[in-house]
């Protein structure tokens, strides 16, 4: 990654104003003194393991008391199956966006969706967008497919052996969906697609997963082939990885943005002209063209899809409701697309190939999380799909209220209100930053 000449000069000028370059060289040194102590316990969650942890850490009784506190201590055992070296639990407000009326396959009726986040003027941006929504009729949310992959990679002496080797794996379909099967209740081999690279082959399994996320289901369920694998092909790898990075886990791939991981949702509506006016202050003509400039913006900066912020609203979703927010890097990927009906009414839709949520596992069962779905009726078992295609509703409504402030000269005056706390503006439902 290149660096601008002028710009290091400037940097180590000042850097050099202050200190020596000896003495800027030292601080890169390796230092041989014995490091600090280990953080004990591992996994332990009781509230003798959480003491040993603080006695060594660098921090007054106001900071364990805001992260230890009384109801975390009480709910510690919930905990253990989420956590390492545990010392407590961070609070972050948790506003409500809504009412969200989504007319989906598996989500219907109004919704009132807990965004948990840092950001001024996020929530009341999102909640703006969902009521726009809801007063247009409610938005159509649909599931299109699900899959979640995993893509381990194996390393052989030639091409030849290669080629050798991606022909048994064809013959072993029903063999592989069997080991897997061994590993869950829930999940479900659905596919398996090969990239031979050289001597080098990938494996992408494809996985139903059921009402959880997933991703340790699959990465067990692909371990269980793979040990089937090095026991019985009769072309032996040099060496093979579990993962060999061709998933798209965690990160925004084209290869995920034209297929699925997780689960793709495509979300519209229609918002009347005067509703666009009267609640955006703005017009469809005025949006769309502003959809047009940003698609070619995005474009020329080399993004991965078009769209506002949908990190926004899915990550301060996944924070609330026990998601891995991680997977924001995959989820926040997609399209947004404005048009002008024959009637000049706005027409508004987005699709995300990349939602990834459960409804069971991972972070669910956490006390706040727990009750974040509550909230949400996505509680427990058949209800993953309906979360996603809320998640996909919600990214619609943050796009229509972020492009309606930048259209009506709204976007800056907002953040001033409300996250510098400006009196003296009239009380209009604000919008949130890209």
């Amino acid at each position: 990654m290149p660096t601008h000449l002028q710009s290091v000069s400037e940097f180590l000028s000042r850097l050099l104003r202050t200190q020596t370059l000896e003495e800027l060289v030292q601080k890169l040194a390796p230092k041989q003194a014995p490091p600090a102590p280990k953080i004990p316990g591992g996994t332990l969650v009781s509230l003798e393991a959480l003491e040993r942890r603080w006695q060594i850490l660098k921090a007054g009784r106001e900071a364990r008391e805001h992260l230890a506190d009384s109801h975390t201590l009480a709910h510690l055992e919930r905990y253990r199956r989420n956590i390492e070296n545990c010392i407590g639990t961070v609070k972050i407000p948790v506003g409500i966006a809504g009412p969200l009326r989504v007319n989906g396959l598996f989500a219907q009726g109004d919704y009132y969706v807990p965004l948990a986040t840092t950001e001024a003027a996020l929530v009341a941006s999102y909640s703006r967008g969902a009521q726009l929504i809801s007063e247009s009729g409610g938005c159509t949310s649909i599931l299109l497919q699900e899959g979640l992959s995993r893509a381990p990679g194996f390393a052989f002496s030639s091409v030849r052996e290669s080629g050798r080797f991606v022909v048994w794996c064809a013959s072993q379909r029903e063999a592989f969906r069997e080991r897997a099967s061994r590993t869950t209740r829930h999940g479900e081999l659905l596919d398996m697609s090969v990239t031979l690279e050289g001597n080098h082959v990938y494996l992408n399994f494809e996985f139903a997963t059921g009402d959880a996320a997933g991703q340790n289901m699959v990465t067990i369920a692909t371990k269980a082939i793979c040990d089937y694998i090095l026991a019985e092909s009769p072309v032996k790898p040099e060496y093979s990885f579990v993962e060999a990075n061709l998933s798209g886990d965690k990160k925004a791939t084209a290869l995920s943005f034209l297929s699925v991981r997780g689960k793709k949702v495509s979300a519209e509506v229609t918002v009347p002209s005067a509703m666009v006016t009267s609640r955006l202050h703005t017009s469809p003509e005025m949006m769309v063209d502003y959809w047009r400039m940003s698609a070619v913006g995005g474009i020329q900066s080399g993004a991965l899809g078009i769209h506002g912020h949908y990190a926004n609203g899915l990550a301060a979703l996944y924070i609330a409701c026990g998601q891995d927010p991680a997977c924001v890097a995959e989820s926040a990927v997609g399209i947004t697309r404005f048009e002008l009906t024959k009637s000049r009414d706005l027409y508004a839709t987005v699709t995300l190939p990349n939602i990834v949520v459960g409804t069971v596992g991972g972070g669910t069962s956490l006390p706040s999380q727990r009750a974040c779905l509550e909230i949400l009726g996505s509680v427990g078992e058949g209800r993953a799909r309906a979360l996603a295609e809320v998640a996909a509703a919600l990214a619609l409504a943050g796009e229509l209220s972020i492009i309606g402030a930048l259209c009506a000269g709204e976007f800056t005056a907002a953040h001033e209100r409300l996250a510098r706390g400006k009196k003296g503006s009239r009380a209009t439902e604000p919008t949130d930053d890209a």
